[in-house]
């Protein structure tokens, strides 16, 4: 099939070299500080001052796609020449973003715009972007003078470079593992399984089966590998990547993790704050420190009948097999057995009904349905084969553009995640429209036969569209608060949560659905069991969230910062609290927790639970007025998609419910008993 061209101007993939971005990069950087280097008073006219704060948006912009296409590919296309221009590039950018954080003069223009009688004669996405910029000005030390100033410009370069340190640690680790194995190593692996981890040995020029920490591979044999020692062994190896525990010790992010939670102690002392938590909340929608312990534990509490009631169903299946004591590496092994037994369900199943293509153009499907808009795939550049780039279209219009890159391989780097390549955004020549990468570390396709899902990959899918629904549909056209920018941290995961909820509806899994032979939609009794199965150890799973987002707030509001031993001893003491299968003493999660170190959700964890909060309310009104009512979805995208940054995330939520957000719905959604109460 001919694909017709993007419309849309994409990067030219296939003509980039790591010499042109360096050198485009490098002068998208001494353009920004030269403006700033150059702007030493503040324009006289509130006309001037505007033209300013334009120009700093324009410079915004390249420096947004200069970089973006290079973090990109080091992201998804890691080898030893991307990342050297990467780290090379790293600290001039820092230095760039923390003198634009720290302009006085700046910061004294935007401050005159703001106090200005015109103020409120400006559109409200750009009053709203004049006072988000101020808080950041705030947040980015242009109060400080002299010695402090300096300092908070040091620790914002070294946090990059230790963030950076952090996240390669961790994929070289996760890399530098495989274990050959043995025909009795395999037994309990279904085919598809197996043929993978045949795969994964040919890429290695070995004939036999390998296993990898690639996710895929893991979780293949953690979840069917009736063999104990091995699946211990791989969950010891997976447990302790980048630590002091693994064989590879030069890959320990033990110092990494030290240092970072030095240096963001000292950097929330100058700010005046008394502690990284404090500042990190301070541009979020949670209104403190306290109010979000309160509200992780209190969900815990809810958390815990259910998680522990399913862990004794858990240890009884193992006891069938003569296991007396539950290890953690038995639990994903058994929870399979467990989900056979009383759902007669297995993600095994599932699989062949889940082809790629066929939960791609359901996606498409229902989001046509939902929002009224089309996406049309086209022809552009991509960095690697399975690459793909689509255009979203409303009313014959083209509104933005996407990439799809869904599968694991070897220098990706592990999770699922959306980014922006561009931005919507007004400028000198017309409407910049967005595009944005959507990438997933999904099982790949094993020789003949197409990738297929497992319906938590589906899952997975749906999350990361609604991330990307909330970059291209936005409606702002200012770029600092247009799509996910100027978004509070902790609401920006509710329009991904929300997206979820499809994959679990009948009449969506009806299009999402087509075996790979028969090409017949999800049976009867299998979509029953789907359904059935869907609060299938959420007690577990809950608890597992809220251990993180505890440990993530507890590590962040510690004064002074914790040393590695704390560091352990305080995960080790939520773990007591509220962990319901205990862990190992080498089993160093912390060490690969990017999210944290590496990934912008440094004290902002619990975001992950507290959108859910916003997610399942917003769910419930569709529910209530039909999950596929036009009008509904109409609402939905004008409140909470389009409007970016433009209103607050409590505003937006409240403009699409009526009402501020209760805990109710969360709660229904997870198969507890319903409470009333106000998140």
């Amino acid at each position: 099939m001919t694909l017709e061209k993007a419309t849309l101007p994409v990067p030219q993939f296939d003509q980039i070299t790591l010499a042109d971005l360096k050198e485009n990069i490098q002068n998208t950087i001494q353009q920004g500080q030269q403006f700033l280097n150059d702007l030493s008073e503040t324009p006289d006219s509130v006309i001037e001052q505007l033209k300013t704060l334009e120009q700093i948006d324009t410079l915004e912009n390249n420096m947004s796609e200069a970089w973006g296409v290079l973090s990109h590919l080091n992201a998804v296309m890691n080898n030893a020449e991307t990342r050297e221009v990467y780290q090379a590039l790293l600290p001039s950018l820092s230095e760039y973003y923390t003198q634009l954080g720290q302009h006085t003069v700046l910061y004294q223009t935007y401050q005159h715009v703001h106090d200005a009688a015109v103020f409120t004669d400006l559109p409200e996405a750009q009053q709203s972007a004049i006072k988000l910029t101020l808080r950041d000005f705030k947040l980015s030390g242009v109060a400080l003078e002299g010695a402090a100033k300096k300092r908070y410009a040091e620790i914002s370069a070294r946090l990059s470079q230790l963030s950076s340190d952090f996240s390669n640690h961790v994929l070289d680790a996760t890399q530098a593992y495989f274990k050959p194995l043995t025909e009795e190593q395999l037994a309990g692996l279904p085919e598809s399984s197996i043929e993978l981890l045949k795969q994964y040995g040919q890429q290695r020029e070995l004939e036999q089966p390998v296993a990898t920490l690639d996710f895929p591979s893991y979780l293949a044999i953690m979840t069917y590998a009736e063999n104990r020692e091995l699946r211990e062994e791989l969950y010891k190896a997976y447990t302790t990547r980048a630590s002091d525990q693994s064989d590879k010790t030069e890959f320990d992010n033990t110092p990494v993790i030290e240092e970072i939670l030095s240096l963001r102690h000292e950097m929330a002392s100058l700010l005046g704050f008394d502690s990284y938590a404090d500042l990190s909340l301070a541009s979020k929608m949670a209104p403190s420190v306290t109010v979000v312990d309160e509200f992780l534990r209190d969900l815990a509490e809810h958390a815990r009948a259910p998680a522990t009631q399913e862990i004794a169903e858990l240890k009884a299946i193992a006891a069938e097999d003569g296991i007396t004591e539950l290890q953690p590496w038995d639990s994903t092994y058994y929870s399979e057995k467990l989900k056979v037994q009383q759902f007669n369900l297995s993600q095994e199943a599932l699989k062949p009904y889940f082809p790629a293509h066929k939960v791609v153009t359901g996606l498409f499907s229902i989001v046509n349905r939902l929002y009224g808009i089309q996406v049309v795939e086209r022809e552009a550049p991509v960095w690697h084969p399975d690459a793909r780039y689509f255009e979203l279209e409303d009313q014959g219009q083209v509104i933005g553009g996407f990439y799809f890159d869904l599968y694991a391989r070897q220098g990706k780097r592990g999770g699922a995640w959306m980014s922006g390549f561009r931005s919507r955004m007004q400028s000198n020549s017309g409407l910049q429209k967005p595009i944005c990468y959507m990438v997933g570390n999904f099982t790949p396709a094993i020789g003949h036969q197409p990738a297929l899902l497992t319906h938590d990959e589906v899952i997975t899918l749906f999350h990361e569209f609604g991330h990307g629904l909330h970059h291209m549909l936005t409606e702002v056209d200012n770029i600092s608060v247009a799509g996910t920018h100027g978004v509070a941290w902790d609401a920006v995961e509710l329009p991904s949560q929300f997206m979820e909820f499809w994959a679990w509806d009948k009449e969506s899994l009806d299009v999402l659905s087509e075996h790979i032979d028969s090409k017949e939609t999800l049976p009867a009794d299998l979509l029953k069991s789907l359904l059935d199965a869907r609060f299938f150890q959420s007690g577990m799973q809950t608890l597992r969230q809220l251990e993180f987002a505890l440990f993530d707030l507890s590590i962040h509001k510690a004064s002074p910062a914790l040393n590695a031993e704390q560091v352990q001893a305080t995960l080790n003491d939520i773990r007591a609290q509220y962990a319901v299968l205990p862990s190992t003493d080498y089993n160093r999660f912390q060490h690969s927790f990017s999210h944290i170190f590496a990934g912008g959700y440094a004290a902002g964890y619990y975001s992950y639970k507290w959108a859910e909060v916003l997610a399942s309310d917003a769910f419930d009104r569709f529910e209530n007025e039909g999950i596929f009512n036009t009008d509904t979805g109409h609402e939905f995208r004008k409140n909470i998609l389009a409007v970016g940054g433009k209103d607050t995330a409590l505003d937006a939520f409240v403009n699409f419910r009526g009402r501020e957000p209760k805990i109710d719905a969360l709660l229904r959604h997870q198969g507890w008993t319903n409470t009333t109460k106000s998140a």
